[in-house]
C-alpha cells in the first residue's frame, strides 16, 4: 500500500498551455505526493504527454505555476528539474545504444578517474559499470554483464535499464512516459514491480499508459484527461476497466 502523506510534494496549478491554435493543456490542477504513484491516463491528444513536458520542464506552461515542495518553481530547461531531483523517462528512453550498459546508467553523471587522467577527461569506466549493476539490482533489474552495448540488448532488456535509471537516480519525483509499451507481459509485470519498489521509497511516481490493466494494478489514483482538461480526479478504488475507459472516453457521462 501507498505511505502517502499529507503533504503535496509537486503539482501544477491552473496550467495552461497551447501550441499555436491547439491548447493542449487548459487550466489544469495536478497533485502529487510522496510515496505515491499516480496515473495520467487519456485517449491521444488529451495532453498527457504536454502535461509531462510541463512537469519535467521541456515546456514552460503559457499561464499556471509549478510547485515543489511549497516552493513555486520556473523550469528554464530539463537540466534545471533533474537538478531539483525531478527524473524522467519519456516514450523514446533517451539511451545511447552504442555506449555500454554502465556508460548509459551514468550518462551525463560520469565518474572520472582521479588524479590528472580525471582532469584530461578520462572516466572510471570499471566503477560505473559496477555500479550500474548494483544500482539496476537495488530496483529489481537483473542485467548480466554491464559492459554490453545497449545495442546488443533485447528491446525488453534496453527498457529495463532506461527505466531502472531513472528509479535509480530518482530522489523526489519520477515521471514515466509509457514504460510499458512493447513490453511483453512477463517483462511489463516486472516494470510495475519496480514501480512500486520506487514508491515504497517514498518517491512520487506519474505513471502515463494506455494500458489500463496496469494502471488498476500498480497506482493510487487515477487523473483523467480529456482535450486538455482534467475530468476526473480519484482513488484507483473507484474505478474498474469498464468505467475507466467510459471516463476516458466520455460515453460514461453520456450513458
Amino acid at each position: 500500500m501507498s505511505a502517502v502523506g499529507d503533504a503535496v510534494l509537486y503539482e501544477a496549478v491552473g496550467v495552461s498551455k497551447s501550441y499555436g491554435s491547439v491548447e493542449a493543456l487548459l487550466d489544469v490542477d495536478f497533485k502529487l505526493h510522496s510515496g505515491e504513484v499516480v496515473g495520467l491516463v487519456g485517449d491521444n491528444g488529451a495532453g498527457k504527454s504536454t502535461l509531462v513536458k510541463v512537469l519535467s520542464g521541456v515546456h514552460p506552461p503559457d499561464s499556471g505555476k509549478l510547485v515543489l515542495e511549497g516552493v513555486e518553481r520556473h523550469w528554464a530547461s530539463p537540466h534545471e528539474a533533474l537538478a531539483a531531483e525531478i527524473e524522467t523517462l519519456y516514450q523514446d528512453a533517451g539511451l545511447a545504444p552504442h555506449l555500454s550498459i554502465g556508460a548509459n546508467v551514468f550518462l551525463g553523471r560520469e565518474i572520472l578517474r582521479p588524479g590528472i587522467l580525471g582532469r584530461l577527461g578520462f572516466m572510471a569506466q570499471r566503477q560505473m559499470d559496477r555500479a550500474a549493476l548494483h544500482e539496476l539490482a537495488q530496483v529489481g533489474i537483473e542485467i548480466q554483464g554491464s559492459r554490453k552495448t545497449v545495442a546488443e540488448l533485447s528491446g525488453g532488456q534496453r527498457q529495463a535499464v532506461a527505466i531502472g535509471r531513472a528509479v535509480a537516480w530518482a530522489r523526489k519525483v519520477l515521471l514515466l512516459d509509457e514504460p510499458t509499451n512493447h513490453l511483453g507481459a512477463r517483462q511489463a509485470l516486472e516494470v510495475l514491480e519496480v514501480i512500486r519498489k520506487a514508491r515504497d521509497r517514498g518517491l512520487g511516481v506519474v505513471f502515463i499508459s494506455h494500458t489500463l490493466p496496469h494502471v488498476l494494478q500498480v497506482c493510487d489514483r487515477i487523473v483523467v484527461l480529456r482535450l486538455g482538461r482534467v475530468v476526473r480526479d480519484a482513488p484507483t478504488s473507484e474505478f474498474d476497466a469498464e468505467s475507466l475507459l467510459g471516463t476516458i472516453t466520455g460515453l460514461l457521462e453520456a450513458s
